[in-house]
């Protein structure tokens, strides 16, 4: 398996995972405007020449960057994929001098296990004024920010 930067390519079948995904319920989504706008915040995981996940990482300020859209195909769970496709985005972020990496989603759990820590929203002021106004579910948000912060403990 190999994990790298998302091609024009790959966008088409991205968008199928994550929505397939979104219509679950499991996760936001996203339409391929806002992929192919976006594309160069994507790591992929392929395998044989078949995608088998994603994950992306936006920049939001300068010392902060979100996780998002991480998916990883039902049949390829449980393989290290959403892990290795996270500690990739960490990385990048981390190469960029971000301090502070959050994603909101609804496996705190997952991220806990990678170094994350249980956060308040309101603690990222940044996201619910930018993009959380723009969600569907805004208010009434039910995932559950977690944050990473490179070198210490989120206080």
């Amino acid at each position: 398996m190999k994990i790298r930067k998302a091609t024009i390519a790959d966008i088409k079948p991205i968008h199928k995972l994550i929505n397939e995904f979104a219509g679950k319920g499991e996760m936001i989504p996203r339409s391929l405007n806002d992929l192919y706008e976006n594309m160069r915040d994507i790591f992929v995981c392929e395998d044989g020449g078949e995608l088998k996940g994603v994950c992306a990482l936006h920049i939001l300020w300068e010392d902060l960057a979100e996780i998002r859209s991480l998916s990883v195909k039902s049949d390829s769970r449980r393989a290290g994929i959403g892990k290795r496709l996270v500690t990739t985005c960490v990385r990048e972020a981390e190469n960029l001098g971000i301090r502070k990496v959050f994603a909101l989603t609804y496996h705190p759990d997952f991220f806990k296990k990678i170094g994350f820590s249980e956060i308040d929203k309101s603690e990222l002021p940044q996201k619910i004024w930018g993009d959380c106004l723009r969600c569907p579910k805004f208010p009434e948000c039910d995932e559950t920010a977690v944050i990473k912060v490179m070198g210490g403990k989120h206080r």
